[in-house]
């Protein structure tokens, strides 16, 4: 195993050990330039809108700014890559949100924030 891979293996142990958005946003606002956060606030926006919804491409850039290779590479890893990472999260997501519907809890159990409003 290359110290690359090492490397890798373990940022995404430490990525496993979050346990709130709270916990996610200071990580990744320590981490991450606010550039990058913005990066992945974009791509996972477009992610959303790409699940479930019949938007084209151009109606998702005019929503979120993204360009059409950015929509295009999210479409791609959402739909045709064998990873699942981020239909497993929307998974997850849709299932807390049904469970928060069915038991009357309406608190957030995660979040989007705007890196450019750092602490």
């Amino acid at each position: 195993m290359s110290e690359h891979h090492s490397d890798e293996i373990d940022l995404f142990k430490a990525i496993a050990l979050i346990e709130t958005a709270e916990e996610a946003k200071n990580f990744l606002t320590d981490l991450c330039t606010p550039s990058e956060l913005k990066a992945f606030v974009e791509r996972w926006r477009v992610c959303r809108l790409l699940d479930g919804r019949n938007l084209s491409y151009r109606e998702i850039r005019e929503q979120t700014g993204a360009s059409l290779t950015t929509i295009g590479r999210v479409a791609r890893f959402l739909n045709d890559e064998p990873y699942g990472g981020y239909k497993k999260i929307l998974e997850e997501i849709k299932k807390t949100e049904n469970e928060n519907e069915n038991d009357g809890d309406d608190s957030v159990r995660y979040c989007i924030w705007d890196p450019a409003e750092r602490d």
